[in-house]
């Protein structure tokens, strides 16, 4: 099933489908029939099927949830702190000299060095995100930057690229030509 958000069902959405199933367990020890199950509790009959068979092998505590789905992240809540502090200390103190800037790969790499686990860049960025952290934008442009270089380049270039005041030829959608 797919969700707007992307995510999973909330805690109180879970309860509520649970306690749907555990009436269900309720009917099924009174004799009520599956269509009548169905009809009353608003699902279809044939998730009234599995639920009665997951109740005759597994009992009714097999029909309770199991909480979130979805992989539990590598990293705890301790380890998380740690690589807050080491992000915080700036990617120069973990050898990357040349900008001073964390990057996913680069924080995927520092998890690699430190933790010996391996995330992929998106399993990184979903981390961070979860972290509090974000994309940023510098605060303020480079010291290298040259506006006078950028302006020149963007005049001469943008005559090569420009489109010729031309316009196309009028054309037909119709496959046969006019006589």
């Amino acid at each position: 099933m797919r969700y707007p958000d992307g995510g999973g069902l909330t805690a109180e959405q879970r309860r509520r489908r649970e306690e749907v199933r555990m009436r269900a367990v309720d009917l099924f020890d009174e004799g009520v029939e599956v269509p009548c199950i169905a009809r009353e509790l608003r699902v279809s009959e044939k998730s009234v099927y599995q639920w009665r068979h997951t109740w005759r092998t597994g009992g009714r505590e097999a029909l309770r949830s199991k909480g979130p789905s979805g992989y539990d992240c590598h990293l705890g809540p301790q380890l998380q702190v740690e690589l807050a502090t080491w992000l915080e200390e700036g990617s120069a103190a973990h050898g990357c000299t040349d900008d001073q800037v964390w990057t996913a790969a680069r924080v995927r790499t520092l998890i690699g060095r430190k933790f010996h686990l391996s995330y992929s860049v998106s399993g990184v960025t979903r981390l961070l995100h979860r972290m509090g952290y974000s994309v940023q934008m510098p605060a303020r442009p480079a010291a290298e930057r040259d506006e006078d270089a950028i302006t020149a380049c963007r005049e001469m270039t943008w005559q090569e690229v420009k489109p010729s005041g031309r316009r196309p030829a009028r054309s037909s959608a119709s496959r046969t030509k006019r006589a």
